[in-house]
């Protein structure tokens, strides 16, 4: 089974930066979209960032383009999202995600458990 375990969250003031990482079991990782989203209390699952199969384009949610980077390192079965500048309104749980596409919105078949990101102002 394929199995993804996000890390790197944590408690950061405004302004402040971290780094998601996704580490994704199985060996098909070199082959799958992934996707970062994110879920504030009380509101929906929101898409925030993707990165197709071979690292050769780049999508984002308008806010926050220009602060955050996904990436993905497949010697290490890893997705990244660096995230600077962060905001109050970036405070969610992030989810890594693996296997969707640009057409459906980027919502994979797999997806992990989750990492706390908490923004003071």
């Amino acid at each position: 089974q394929v199995r993804l375990v996000e890390s790197g969250g944590g408690l950061v003031q405004t302004g402040g930066s971290l780094r998601l990482s996704c580490g994704v079991s199985g060996r098909t990782f070199s082959t799958y979209n992934m996707a970062w989203f994110r879920q504030a209390p009380a509101k929906e699952r929101e898409f925030v960032a993707a990165l197709n199969w071979n690292g050769a384009n780049t999508y984002y949610v308008d806010s926050v383009k220009g602060r955050f980077t996904i990436s993905r390192d497949n010697a290490k079965n890893t997705v990244y999202l660096q995230m600077n500048n962060l905001k109050p309104e970036d405070t969610a749980v992030y989810y890594c995600t693996a296997g969707g596409t640009y057409d459906l919105g980027w919502k994979g078949y797999y997806w992990g458990q989750g990492t706390q990101v908490t923004v003071s102002s």
